[in-house]
């Protein structure tokens, strides 16, 4: 049913945009992840080419232990590849040292956990003034303008004076995405957002992300919910660490 790609570069279904070549947002090149454990090594990313273009809105699938969230690690920078290059946004991720990789990210990509990561001393609003304290982006006066149109974007105004313990799992959800745009990156990643989340806060929070794949933002979904990953622009399937994609004659989906 499916076969690997490896290095090489896949055709345009199997892992390249259309119409992305070298200008691709996001440029994975024969990425090697490799763990060491007591039993020996164990590779997490086997040699993965991967383009992504501006705007799109990709879903990354795969079963537990595939490599789909060590992928996303690669992009975002909270992981490094052992061999390969990481390409986002014209930067070379892999050669930034931790500083500035946690600069770039701050000013690049929004990242959503699958459990909030909310800081719970903090007021939902103070949770996503947040990155713009830490990257000192905005104003000080007009950071927390933002952070409410973002809180009220998200559908849950009321509660910025509130802490996260006070909020529905489905809200917090929101305030994360809302903290994710705080700083209005290119990029937005997330790792099983709707993972613990019931239906109906699942289809709210992906409606959500295609809204803002409709106002032009690169969405990076992880998700094992196949529904979910069906009605993204682009599906993205990893297996054993490779990017897979059907055989000839098989029906291509959004791979």
């Amino acid at each position: 049913m499916f076969r690997r790609i490896r290095g090489r570069k896949s055709e345009t279904h199997a892992g390249e945009c259309a119409q992305c070549g070298d200008a691709a947002l996001i440029n994975l090149r024969q990425v090697v992840k490799r763990f060491n454990s007591e039993a020996g090594p164990f590779f997490a990313l086997k040699g993965v080419d991967l383009s992504i273009g501006a705007g799109e809105f990709v879903a990354i699938v795969g079963k537990s232990g595939s490599g789909k969230s060590t992928l996303m690690n690669m992009i975002t920078g909270i992981d490094r590849p052992t061999t390969g290059e990481v390409m986002v946004a014209g930067t070379a991720v892999h050669r930034l040292s931790e500083r500035q990789i946690a600069i770039w990210r701050g000013h690049t990509v929004g990242v959503i956990f699958q459990f909030f990561q909310l800081l719970p001393a903090l007021t939902v609003i103070e949770n996503v003034m947040l990155p713009m304290d830490l990257c000192n982006l905005y104003r000080p006066r007009e950071r927390k303008v933002r952070a409410l149109q973002l809180i009220e974007q998200m559908g849950i105004a009321e509660h910025g004076a509130k802490l996260p313990a006070a909020l529905s799992g489905g809200q917090q959800q929101r305030v994360a995405i809302a903290r994710a745009l705080a700083n209005d990156p290119a990029i937005v990643a997330a790792d099983e957002p709707t993972g613990n989340l019931d239906s109906k806060n699942a289809e709210a929070v992906f409606q959500l992300f295609e809204s803002l794949a409709a106002q032009g933002k690169t969405i990076l979904m992880v998700t094992h919910d196949p529904e979910l990953a069906k009605r993204a622009r682009r599906t993205v399937s990893v297996a054993d660490g490779a990017i897979v994609v059907p055989d000839e004659g098989q029906e291509a989906g959004h791979a």
